[in-house]
């Protein structure tokens, strides 16, 4: 019986990992759309808990998050010949993935839900949650910023970390760090208007 499941052995894929984790963010995404595992392995490593953090604060269960956090990467890595680093940045690609996979646990979630008893029940008027429409922007928004603005603003939005707390792990001074997040803030204040405006 053939058992081979298409990934190189430990040995090897330690050997190459150690070779990926030094290449940028835009290299490391080349890679993964080449089929390079060690680099989707990179790929997990980098952005799988910002996936997970997006997903865990729209659907409001852990569990569910792990979930949904492990189909975006299954349905990442088999889609992989459908992402192009011309076109955007891998986070953003990410970011996609989960809004469909969320939107899928919500159907599936509001599915359980429903009545089961023999009597019609008329379907409520679509609802529009602006919460989770907000947290995907925020999540979308973030993915499109370099480096360092992007960590700074996920340990600040997703970290709950303090100013001076993110200086202190990051090695920066104090006033790159509030200046980061000042204009990370108004970008994202500027993609909130956009929405309210397109929901209106």
């Amino acid at each position: 019986m053939n058992t081979d499941t298409g990934f190189p052995g430990s040995a090897v894929l330690a050997t190459r990992l150690s070779a990926v984790e030094h290449l940028d963010d835009s290299d490391v995404a080349k890679a993964f759309a080449d089929g390079d595992k060690a680099a989707f392995a990179e790929v997990y490593r980098r952005w799988g808990a910002f996936v997970y953090t997006l997903c865990a604060r729209t659907l409001g269960d852990r569990t569910e998050a792990e979930d949904v956090t492990q189909q975006v990467f299954v349905s990442a890595w088999r889609g992989r010949a459908t992402y192009s680093p011309e076109a955007g940045s891998l986070p953003g690609w990410l970011v996609g993935i989960a809004r469909h996979r969320v939107a899928d646990a919500c159907a599936a979630r509001a599915r359980r839900a429903r009545p089961t008893d023999a009597e019609p029940v008329s379907d409520p008027e679509p609802s529009h949650d602006s919460g989770v429409v907000e947290r995907v922007v925020v999540a979308d928004e973030l993915a499109r910023l370099g480096q360092p603005q992007r960590r700074i603003l996920q340990m600040a939005f997703f970290g709950d970390l303090t100013h001076k707390q993110i200086a202190e792990r990051l090695g920066l001074p104090l006033g790159t760090v509030k200046s980061h997040i000042r204009r990370g803030l108004g970008r994202l204040r500027g993609r909130m208007e956009e929405v309210d405006d397109e929901s209106q």
